[in-house]
């Protein structure tokens, strides 16, 4: 009998925001199939039996090819077994879900898609701000700043990011800012428009700094580290709290 994928969002790294259906198919599957961003603590909800694959990719690391981990749920699922392929956030953002539904759906795979809280979200959440605002900040749009070649996307809507109005989210994007920010001010994005980094979002490492396009261009100019982060940007990031 051929099994089942479940692609379940693990959300930004804290096990406390599973959700109930996540956990439910974490301690049924036996196998996990996770990135780096889900492993740790939320792996303690998983069958002790079950196997355990870390396939994560990693900027600046080596990592396991596309048809690799796709090749993996399909060989697990024919061999009958019920498969949780754990991905960071909420899967259906940034994290080549679809290339994996391809391979399964051309394999005659059934699956189900769990969604996790995103991390841009639990990002507002840690800076305690919402995305949006009546009147001024009507429109919230998510941008990845890391191409397949590892550089700053070639065909991303520089005129809709440029935007002042809207709630903005930059995700994998430490390396590539200041190049983003350069042409987003020179489409008329004020170089003062409010901004936060939010690392590690949710975990014990998690740090938060509030600034500005023009402080956060400075701020990645220098060393960035490898820890995951996102960039917000736009009216409401000058509200944030308990941030350095």
């Amino acid at each position: 009998m051929t099994g089942f994928v479940s692609f379940v969002g693990s959300g930004p790294g804290d096990p406390e925001l599973l959700t109930l259906k996540a956990v439910d198919r974490l301690r049924r599957a036996d196998a996990v199939l996770f990135d780096d961003l889900s492993s740790g603590p939320i792996l303690e909800h998983a069958d002790p039996d079950a196997d355990l694959v870390g396939v994560g990719k990693r900027a600046g690391r080596a990592s396991p090819k596309q048809d690799h981990v796709s090749r993996l749920l399909i060989d697990y699922a024919r061999s009958g077994q019920r498969v949780v392929r754990l991905k960071s956030g909420d899967s259906g953002l940034f994290g080549r879900l679809e290339e994996e539904l391809a391979a399964l759906r051309e394999a005659g795979i059934e699956y189900e898609i769990i969604p996790g809280v995103p991390s841009a979200v639990a990002a507002a959440a840690a800076c305690g701000i919402p995305l949006t605002r009546r009147l001024t900040a009507r429109r919230v749009q998510f941008v990845t700043g890391h191409g397949a070649a590892g550089t700053l996307p070639e065909d991303i809507d520089l005129n809709a990011l440029a935007d002042p109005s809207a709630s903005t989210v930059v995700f994998m994007g430490k390396r590539t800012f200041p190049e983003l920010a350069a042409l987003l001010t020179a489409r008329g994005l004020p170089p003062e428009t409010p901004a936060l980094l939010a690392e590690a979002v949710s975990t014990p490492e998690q740090r938060l700094h509030r600034s500005t396009i023009a402080g956060l261009v400075e701020k990645l100019s220098g060393e960035i580290g490898t820890t995951p982060a996102l960039i917000l940007y736009g009216p409401l990031a000058e509200m944030g709290v308990g941030i350095d």
